[in-house]
């Protein structure tokens, strides 16, 4: 999904969107035309697969609410007062005040409308053979697929219960995996979780032949060939990088790892991001874009980080951690910046000193902020999945503790940290390098929902640790749409 044809792929992405799940089971006769006209040939297809992808990438899915902002509000990442009127209510798990309920209903609407379209255009790949070649048809199918496994394990991991033994049979969501005008029953969690995971052993297999896996994932900003760039669609690694994902969140360590191992296997495809490459003054690679597995691609993406993270906004307007709770999470000396994270790429990186002219008094998020270089592959994009999480769950999950240290030592020599000989508490260091690594991408809430952590350090300054529980781990289902259930 290129550049430069970005334009024509929105056009139809418009006009696959619908506003939620229960609207978007009336198909109308304008959209079987559209329909008709967009699979007439192999171009329309493109398009028709692209446009979901955009939909995915849009600010109420992974273009901000599941990645930027509001996940990680819920994560407590930001030192957010009662005078935000965006996000406070999301900070205090105050799911009926309408900022938060209003954000929420979104990232359902909109995931649940995008999984319909996904199906849709299964439906029409199949009642189109012929059209494109079989070999790029199974792949067009296979990330169709893995694309909808993702949106359902983000909405379960929103919507869901906690999913430990006693929660997982609790009623979640709805799985839809067709297309079809009836509104489908809730299910337990545990259940919902088997679909998905059907789903990515499905698509696993549909893309055994793309070409990422014995070619690479082949950047390049001059092409529109749907085989380049892999790592802007669901590619064979990206979906068992998921796999180690959900299969960590179901609690199966075994298949989780095997998962994992699968990509880190293949680690020279996603190659480590070095200070020098990274550091480029004027057109820094602050989101790490060679470790990249999957990103998502948004022009709206350096509007967004204006709107929430530019140093120019009222401190009870921007998102923003306190400088004491910064240098915490990066192991850094408040008072003389010496620590183990003084060095640490990202802190280096992804945070402003203030301005010689601000007046904050704190480091702001500087990530997703513009570059200079309009040409650089990387601009326009937010990671969903990269191969240090691989070796954060393979470290998690190998039994052998002596080889977990070392897949945990790999990130952390990478990122610029000197190794550690002995760690005494394992997890608390994977749960170290979850804050650190994930700033901004939308992982640190689930994280601590899937540990079912008892509390979460706030966000504010100088406030106690918040005690959670489901009612605050657990998002109500929207009003429009418990009244079909």
């Amino acid at each position: 999904m290129k550049r430069n044809y970005i334009n024509l792929i929105l056009s139809v992405a418009t006009l696959l969107g619908l506003a939620s799940c229960t609207d978007f089971l009336d198909v109308k006769p304008e959209d079987k035309m559209l329909e008709e006209t967009v699979f007439a040939n192999k171009q329309g297809v493109n398009l028709a697969l692209n446009g979901l992808y955009v939909k995915m990438a849009g600010a109420n899915l992974y273009g901000e609410n599941l990645t930027l902002s509001t996940v990680e509000v819920l994560g407590q990442r930001y030192n957010l007062s009662s005078l935000n009127g965006t996000f406070y209510s999301a900070s205090q798990y105050n799911w009926a005040e309408s900022p938060v309920s209003g954000r929420m209903s979104n990232v359902w609407g909109d995931a649940y409308s995008t999984i319909m379209n996904i199906n849709r255009f299964l439906q029409n790949l199949e009642a189109n053979p012929g059209i494109i070649d079989a070999k790029t048809d199974s792949i067009y199918r296979g990330e169709a697929i893995a694309m909808r496994a993702m949106l359902h394990f983000d909405v379960l991991r929103l919507f869901g219960p906690r999913y430990s033994t006693a929660d997982s049979t609790q009623i979640s969501i709805p799985y839809y995996d067709k297309l079809e005008n009836v509104a489908r029953p809730l299910l337990p969690a545990n259940e919902v979780m088997k679909n998905i995971v059907a789903d990515l052993n499905h698509a696993e297999k549909l893309l055994v032949n793309d070409p990422v896996i014995t070619l690479g994932v082949r950047s390049t900003t001059t092409s529109t060939d749907a085989m380049m760039n892999r790592n802007y669609r669901f590619n064979y690694f990206a979906v068992k990088a998921l796999q180690a994902r959900v299969n960590l969140y179901r609690g199966d360590k075994a298949i989780a790892l095997a998962a994992a191992k699968a990509v880190i296997d293949n680690a020279s495809k996603f190659p480590w991001t070095t200070l020098a490459n990274s550091n480029e003054k004027v057109n820094p690679d602050r989101i790490f874009s060679t470790e990249m597995i999957l990103g998502a691609y948004t022009t709206a993406l350096y509007t967004e980080h204006n709107i929430l993270f530019l140093e120019s906004l009222e401190d009870n307007v921007i998102l923003s951690p306190t400088d004491k709770l910064l240098k915490s999470v990066f192991e850094v000396d408040p008072t003389t910046g010496a620590g183990v994270g003084g060095n640490d790429y990202r802190f280096k990186l992804n945070w402003d000193v203030p301005s010689a002219t601000s007046t904050k008094t704190y480091r702001t998020f500087n990530k997703y902020a513009d570059i200079t270089r309009k040409t650089f592959g990387f601009r326009n994009t937010i990671p969903l999945l990269k191969i240090s999480e691989m070796y954060y769950i393979a470290a998690e999950c190998e039994p052998d503790q002596n080889q977990a240290l070392n897949y945990l030592m790999t990130v952390r020599t990478n990122r610029g940290l000197d190794p550690l000989t002995s760690v005494p508490n394992l997890q608390n260091e994977i749960f170290k390098e979850y804050q650190k690594e994930f700033f901004g991408e939308g992982q640190l809430f689930f994280y601590y929902k899937r540990t079912n952590a008892a509390t979460i350090p706030s966000g504010v300054d100088g406030a106690p640790a918040i005690k959670m529980d489901a009612s605050k781990y657990v998002v109500p289902l929207p009003q429009s749409e418990s009244q079909f259930h």
